[in-house]
Formats: structure tokens, C-alpha cells, sequence
């Protein structure tokens, strides 16, 4: 998700987010190199995300997780993103298990660029993603913290729909860059709800896990890898 502790423009300048559309069913978006709405180029039908552009490809969750909605959000002026949200919740209405998915570009006026060199990759389907494993102990208060962070848009989603964020989260970020320009990206994020009294190391401010629990860290992006099929087109 973007806050000011994600690295996601390499300027590293923090972005205001703008909730603007929230559909649900069957959703299209359209937008050109500029971000003017000149065709179609993705639509959601159940669990599967069809983009004809920046990529172009499907996107399938697993069962078990609805489609929440979608919105677009504008960030700070600099960029523009869709959002579509997955998310399975328990009888009291509180996320389980969720999937974010944020195709973003950079608008021209914008001299920004993404960049995640410093992460590890892995292979989703048919395409390479740079990603990091983080634990939050209150991700919802974290996200309040910053009213413009995606982050916060996404918690506005599920709100609208009275779900809420569990209280310990797991949290996978995965980034796909499909211009050579790195002026566009596809963002997945997947959360998992933590048990209270857990053995996986809960951070305060989101801490990488790898350092230390390496076995969870894996064990978390094999349940994003699982839950997600990816096909190019």
C-alpha cells in the first residue's frame, strides 16, 4: 500500500489520495497514456480482473474471496491509480484475508519514476514481481495516520461495505512494472488476519519479517503466490 513508508516514486515524495468512483458487479475503466478516458481497458466479471493494458492480462483470486469494489484515486497529483479489492471476512465482519490490486501511471506532468531494486523478486504466473513481507500490529491505526495514503482508501472501501481491518496483519507487497519507462506499475498487496498469541513476529511500524522469521516471510508470499492466478496476454 503507498504511505510515506513505502518507497513507491523515487523521489520518495508522499501522495494524496482522492477516493473518486466506487462500483460494484461488473466495472469498467478507461483511460489513455495522458489518463483521459478514451477506451476501456479493464474490466472485473467475479474473481477475474481483465486488463488489456499496462499489462495485459487476467487476474483471477481464489474462491472464497468476494469482489469488494473498486475506486479510482488520484495521488498527490502525480499519479493515478484503480483499485480493485478482494477480501473474505469472518461472521463478526472482520477481513481475514485480503487482495488489493492497483494499476498505477505516473501522469505527464510528473517527472516521477518507480523504483524497487532493493527488493527481492518472485514469480507469479507469467510475471516477475518485486515484493517485501511486512507484520503490522494495528495496520487500521497506522493507515488513520495518513488520511491520503491508497492505504487508507482501501480501508475506506471495506468500511463502506462494514468490514474492518483485523487488529494483527501480514501484509505481502508485490510490484510488477510492465513499461520499460517504470512510469506505470501493478500492485498487488495481500493481508492475512494474525491469531492473537501467535508465533510470527508482529512490528509495530510494519517491520520486515525476513530478518526475523525467514520461514514465515515464506510462508506468507506462498499463500499470496497460491491464492492468485496470473496469465499474461
Amino acid at each position: 500500500m503507498h504511505s510515506r513508508k513505502r518507497q513507491v516514486l523515487s523521489s520518495g515524495s508522499a501522495m494524496v489520495v482522492a477516493a473518486m468512483i466506487l462500483m460494484l458487479g461488473v466495472s469498467t475503466f478507461a483511460h489513455g497514456s495522458d489518463g483521459a478516458r478514451v477506451k476501456a481497458v479493464r474490466h472485473v466479471k467475479g474473481r477475474t480482473i481483465s486488463s488489456q493494458e499496462s499489462p495485459k492480462a487476467e487476474l483471477s483470486v481464489q474462491k472464497g474471496l468476494r469482489f469488494i469494489g473498486t475506486q479510482q484515486i488520484n495521488l498527490y497529483g502525480n499519479a493515478e491509480a484503480e483499485q480493485y479489492v478482494f477480501a473474505r471476512s469472518g461472521p463478526d465482519n472482520v477481513v481475514e484475508r485480503f487482495y488489493l490490486v492497483q494499476f498505477e501511471h505516473v501522469l505527464p506532468t510528473s517527472k516521477h519514476t518507480y523504483n524497487y531494486d532493493s527488493m527481492r523478486t518472485t514469480q507469479i504466473g507469467d510475471l516477475q514481481f518485486s515484493y517485501d513481507v511486512k507484520s503490522w500490529f494495528d495496520l487500521a491505526a497506522k493507515l488513520a495516520e495518513d488520511q491520503a495514503s491508497d492505504g487508507a482508501a482501501t480501508e475506506r472501501l471495506l468500511a463502506k461495505r462494514h468490514l474492518s481491518l483485523p487488529h494483527k496483519t501480514a501484509l505481502v507487497r508485490m510490484f510488477h512494472l510492465p513499461s520499460t519507462d517504470h512510469r506505470t506499475e501493478l500492485m498487488i498487496v495481500y493481508g492475512e488476519a494474525l491469531p492473537e498469541g501467535g508465533a510470527v513476529p508482529v512490528g509495530k511500524d510494519g517491520g520486515p519479517m525476513d530478518m526475523e522469521s525467514p520461514g514465515s516471510t515464506q510462508m506468507f508470499l506462498e499463500h499470496a503466490r497460491q491464492g492468485l492466478v496470473v496469465q499474461a496476454r
